[in-house]
Formats: C-alpha cells, structure tokens, sequence
C-alpha cells in the first residue's frame, strides 16, 4: 500500500501550468525579474562496442555522428517553445552540447548547458536539447544497429531564479538523483 502525504493540501506544491479547473495554460512570468538562469541536462545513448568504433572512425555511412547530434541538440535548445507546447520562447545567451564516448557504457554520454537572462528558468531546453542530441546519434546509426537506447535523460542542475540552486551530487548514481528530486535544493556553490 503506498504512503499517503501528509501534507494538507494548503501546503503542496501546486502544479503551475495547470489552472483551478484543470486547463493547462502558459504561466504569466511577466512580473518575475529577469536574472541570469543556467540549466544542465544528461543522458547517454547505449550502444555496441563495434558501433562505438564506427562512431569514433568518423566512418558511419551518415558522416560526422557526433558534430551533427551536437549542431542539433543546440538547434533543438533554440526552439523549445515550438516543442513544448507551455514552454515560454527565450532568447538564449549559451547553449553547449558535449558528447563523450565512453567505452565502458559502451556508448555516448551527452551534456548540455543553456544559459539565459529572463525571468524563467532554462530546464526544458536543456533536457531538450539533451533529448535530440541522443535522437540524433540513434538516426545516424539506426543503419547499423536498431538495439542502441537512450537512457537516463535528466536534469543535472539548475540556477538562478525563486526556487534557487538544484544540484545532483552525482549525476551517475540515480539514488541520489532521487533524493534530490523530491524538492531539495542545495546550497552548492561552483
């Protein structure tokens, strides 16, 4: 049997793109100042030992695997709000695309940073472009092996803004990304 909350429901959290009778709409963020918001995503996409070398020879029958998945994970970032149908349109200062391949996954783990000054935070485009990166490097290698995943796609960090600064210890270990995704912001410091 699941635990009840305890909490009354004065004191939960509302959801905010959900109205009293439970339309969506966008969230007004006009009187919210702007302030610089940073967002960080990861995820990975796994594959074979034999793709990975493929990837890494620059010899995929597509071309450049991973120059062309990040070029689209920044381009993805850029149009979130077309995306995302309650996702505010921004205009980004910084968006950074990483790939590593990594040949113990065997695979690909991606990362993305976004930046923005406004009055709404940067999460959606960083798991967005997050998202379509690994798409990307799936299409570019689909040719060659259809079993590849994309796994553990979430969000990292984030800065900036009321709800202050949301940190996971370890991106890598999803015990702690649990327990920091119950609502606990840390105090952490770069």
């Amino acid at each position: 049997m699941a635990k009840k909350n305890k909490q009354t429901p004065a004191e939960q959290p509302a959801l905010t793109h959900i109205g009293e009778s439970g339309e969506a709409w966008m969230v007004d963020v006009s009187a919210k100042p702007d302030t610089e918001r940073t967002a960080v995503a990861a995820g990975s996409v796994v594959m074979s030992k034999a793709t990975l070398a493929l990837i890494r020879s620059g010899n995929a029958k597509k071309g450049d695997v991973l120059g062309t998945a990040r070029i689209a994970g920044i381009m993805a970032a850029k149009r979130t709000a077309d995306l995302i149908p309650l996702c505010h349109p921004l205009a980004l200062s910084k968006v950074t695309v990483e790939i590593e391949p990594d040949t113990k996954l065997p695979g690909c783990r991606v990362r993305a940073s976004v930046t923005v000054t406004g009055p709404t935070g940067v999460e959606m485009e960083a798991l967005t472009a997050v998202s379509v990166t690994c798409l990307t490097i799936y299409d570019m290698i689909k040719a060659v092996e259809r079993g590849v995943s994309i796994q553990d796609i979430h969000l990292v960090e984030k800065k900036g803004g009321k709800s202050g600064h949301y940190l996971v210890t370890n991106d890598r270990d999803k015990s702690q990304r649990g327990k920091a995704s119950r609502g606990k912001a840390t105090s952490a410091t770069s």
